[in-house]
């Protein structure tokens, strides 16, 4: 669901949009930059067009930077912004913490930010400070996770149970073309109460309806960090002596629990591993399943370019966005690998 500078991930992905009303709020005008809040970091945009003399801040809450996607999402966003002379935005980590969060966008409102891009690290706990910056008149853009509710100007982000389902269905495939009868899943989820947490799980569940041999086993959270994956997929291995498929929610997490399975001296060649994100950098899921360390990821863009895009469209041309935006994704295999490293500019 995994932050990297790096080459840029998925943001010449076009995209398909599910239009809905949006309740409107006016955008803040500054003229003079506004100081950062301690801990973040500013980008200020350079090149491009924009209304003369006027300054947009925008603040961007990141979930976390430990996710190699993460760090692309905000590596997009920025090279998006540097398009655009009057955007300056400013980067705050919440490093998995919802507390750190909620703080980074109080802070951001202090500032009198024009506009809110933000990754809630969990849905319900960082609702009431997106619907307070909403009430406030600030257009706020949810990227990648929502929260509860519908106190915010738009979501950008893919289809994650159409994914999870996707993910599922490969999986049964493989299974029966492998004659696993039963096919037993561990599976590594991101973190809990994250909303691509539970839309990628209850996907993968649908999508495996279709082979009924194929069962899940094992279910823990490894909170989408490659880090925790190593250790909580060596207990699940050790607890779980017969796996054939590892379903993890990124491709972080599906590649710690192939070393984990190497170093427990299972036969990978044997197994199936399952990831999502699918960035085209060269430790990025892409190039594992070129590699034969994954055998399957699905492309996750992040949305990063086509967030600074609405918020042109909101700042400067006053429009009112779609309430929502859905991403394309792409399944990877090792038979489309390379068409698509080349169609995103990886190597």
């Amino acid at each position: 669901m995994t932050p990297q500078t790096r080459p840029l991930t998925a943001a010449a992905l076009s995209f398909s949009l599910t239009v809905g009303l949006l309740a409107g709020c006016g955008p803040r005008e500054t003229t003079q930059p506004t100081p950062a809040s301690p801990g973040a970091s500013t980008s200020t945009a350079s090149g491009g067009g924009g209304g003369a003399g006027k300054t947009f801040l925008i603040g961007m809450s990141q979930a976390n930077k430990g996710e190699p996607w993460r760090q692309a999402m905000n590596d997009q966003i920025a090279a998006a912004a540097a398009s655009h002379p009057e955007l300056k935005v400013v980067f705050a980590d919440a490093a998995q913490d919802n507390a750190k969060q909620v703080a980074q966008v109080e802070n951001f409102l202090q500032q009198g930010i024009s506009l809110l891009i933000i990754s809630p690290n969990e849905a319900a706990p960082l609702t009431d400070v997106v619907a307070k910056a909403y009430s406030k008149g600030i257009p706020v853009i949810l990227l990648d996770r929502k929260v509860k509710g519908d106190k915010y100007t738009m979501w950008i982000g893919a289809d994650n149970p159409k994914i999870g389902q996707e993910a599922g269905k490969f999986a049964a495939d493989w299974c029966k073309r492998n004659a696993r009868t039963p096919c037993r899943v561990i599976e590594l989820r991101g973190l809990e109460g994250s909303s691509p947490a539970k839309d990628r799980g209850d996907g993968f569940r649908e999508g495996i309806k279709a082979n009924p041999a194929v069962q899940i086993i094992a279910s823990q959270n490894a909170d989408w960090l490659r880090e925790k994956a190593v250790s909580v997929s060596q207990a699940m291995l050790q607890a779980n002596p017969n796996v054939d498929v590892v379903y993890a929610h990124n491709d972080p997490m599906a590649e710690a629990a192939f070393i984990s399975a190497g170093s427990a001296h299972r036969d990978t060649g044997k197994m199936l591993f399952v990831g999502i994100d699918g960035l085209p950098t060269p430790d990025g899921g892409v190039v594992s399943v070129k590699a034969g360390r994954l055998g399957v990821t699905h492309v996750y863009p992040t949305g990063g370019k086509e967030a600074i895009d609405y918020a042109v469209q909101i700042l400067e041309k006053k429009q009112t966005p779609p309430r929502a935006v859905v991403l394309p994704t792409v399944q990877v295999t090792k038979a489309n690998a390379d068409a698509v490293l080349k169609k995103y500019g990886g190597k």
